[in-house]
C-alpha cells in the first residue's frame, strides 16, 4: 500500500504557493510508494460531499512554479473548527467539524498533511496536531508576520511590486510638485511598507508599530516643499494609525470570514493633512491585491521550492507538529507553537528600521 500525503493551501493567495506544491511532489517522486493528494480550497475539499481531492503527480505540477495563485485553490473563510452552516431562519452559525475531518482523513488513508498557510492556517495546524493529526506547516504570507522564520515566501514579490509602483509615483510627484501617498498591504505589521520605502527612497513611512503624529508628518512635508516647489513620497501601511487614534477598517460581512477588512488609511491621511494645509496637492494610490497576484520573483520561487522539499523530508522524518522555517542561511523546522505564539512585527531595534532612520526617513514620531 502506498503512503499518502495531503497538501493544501489556506488563507489569502500568495506568489509561490505553486512552487511549494511542486517541491513536495518532485521530492516525493524520489522515494518509493508515496502518493501526494491535493485538497481544493484548504480543508474544504475534505469536508465537502463529495470530497474534492486531486492526485498531484510530476505531470500535474510541471512548470507551475512560475505561476501565481494555487492550482488547488485557497480560502480564508470557515475551516474545520468554524464551518459555516445556514439556519432555517436564514441566519448563519459556525459548527466544529474537526472530529469529522479526522475521520475522513483516516478513511482516505492519509498518513500526513502539509498545510501551507499563514498564522490562521498554522493555528488550525496546531489544534489538529493536538487532536492527533500528523501535520506539518509551511509558512505563507505576503505580510511576513509569521514568527519562527526570517521570511515567508510571497513577501519579497509583494515588496518588488510595491517598489515598482513607488518608482512610478516618484516621477509623477516630481513633475507636478505633489505629495504622493502609496498605501500598501501588511495588516498589522509594517514589513511591506518599510522595505518598500527603503527600496524606493520614500521620505516618509508610516507603519502600525509606530503611531504617527500628523503634525510631524506635515512638518517633514514642509521641509521638502519650499516656495511651492518640491515633492514628497509617502508609503503607508494599511494598518497604520495616528497617535490616540485607530486603524481604518470595517467588519467583514461575508459568511465565514473573520478578519477585519483594512484599507483607506491613505485617504484618511490625505484628509488629515488637508485640514492642516489646504494648499497641499495630494494624491493617493491604494495598491491593494496587485501585491499578492502574479508570478513569484526568483527569491520567492527558490524559497518556496526549498520549503516544499523540506516539508516532505519532514514527513519522512516524522517531524509532525512542526513548521518549515528559513533561518538564514538554513531551511530548518520549528515547533508550530513557537511559530504562532506571537505576531511578527517590526521591533524598535530592527536593522531595517535603523537603516531607514539613518537615511533620514520620517516615521511621524
Amino acid at each position: 500500500m502506498r503512503n499518502r500525503v495531503l497538501v493544501l493551501t489556506g488563507g489569502g493567495d500568495c506568489p509561490g504557493l505553486n512552487a511549494v506544491i511542486r517541491g513536495v511532489v518532485r521530492r516525493s517522486a524520489r522515494e518509493r510508494n508515496w502518493e501526494i493528494l491535493g485538497s481544493y480550497e484548504a480543508f474544504n475539499g475534505v469536508l465537502r460531499e463529495p470530497m474534492e481531492l486531486i492526485e498531484l503527480n510530476k505531470e500535474k505540477v510541471s512548470g507551475i512554479h512560475v505561476k501565481g495563485g494555487t492550482i488547488i485553490g485557497t480560502t480564508n473563510k470557515g475551516g474545520p473548527f468554524a464551518w459555516p452552516v445556514k439556519n432555517r431562519d436564514g441566519s448563519w452559525a459556525a459548527v466544529d467539524r474537526s472530529e469529522e475531518l479526522l475521520r475522513k482523513l483516516q478513511y482516505q488513508n492519509i498518513d500526513a498533511v502539509i498545510n501551507i498557510g499563514g498564522d490562521g492556517s498554522q493555528t488550525i495546524s496546531q489544534r489538529l496536531f493536538e487532536m492527533g493529526l500528523n501535520i506539518i506547516g509551511v509558512p505563507k504570507t505576503i505580510d511576513n508576520d509569521l514568527a519562527g522564520t526570517d521570511f515567508t515566501f510571497g513577501f519579497q514579490t509583494a515588496v518588488e511590486i510595491a517598489t515598482a509602483a513607488l518608482d512610478k509615483l516618484v516621477t509623477t510627484a516630481a513633475s507636478h510638485n505633489r505629495v504622493m501617498i502609496l498605501e500598501v498591504m501588511g495588516r498589522d505589521a509594517g514589513w511591506i511598507a518599510l522595505h518598500t520605502a527603503v527600496a524606493g527612497g520614500a521620505e516618509i513611512c508610516l507603519i502600525p508599530e509606530i503611531p504617527y503624529d500628523v503634525e510631524k508628518v506635515l512638518k517633514r512635508i514642509h521641509e521638502r516643499i519650499e516656495l511651492g516647489r518640491g515633492f514628497v513620497n509617502i508609503v503607508i501601511a494599511e494598518g497604520a494609525l495616528p497617535k490616540d487614534g485607530t486603524s481604518v477598517f470595517r467588519e467583514a460581512d461575508e459568511v465565514g470570514y473573520k478578519n477585519k477588512r483594512l484599507g483607506g488609511v491613505g485617504i484618511m491621511l490625505m484628509e488629515q493633512l488637508k485640514e492642516l494645509d489646504a494648499e497641499l496637492d495630494i494624491r493617493v494610490s491604494i495598491l491593494g491585491h496587485l501585491q499578492r497576484g502574479g508570478a513569484p520573483n526568483s527569491f520567492d520561487r527558490i524559497l518556496a521550492t526549498q520549503f516544499g522539499v523540506k516539508a516532505f523530508e519532514m514527513v519522512l522524518e516524522r517531524k509532525f507538529g512542526e513548521m518549515v522555517a528559513y533561518r538564514h542561511p538554513k531551511i530548518v523546522s520549528v515547533p508550530l507553537k513557537e511559530a504562532i505564539q506571537h505576531y511578527n512585527i517590526i521591533k524598535p531595534d530592527d536593522q531595517m528600521l535603523h537603516t531607514a532612520r539613518g537615511l533620514g526617513m520620517s516615521f511621524g514620531d
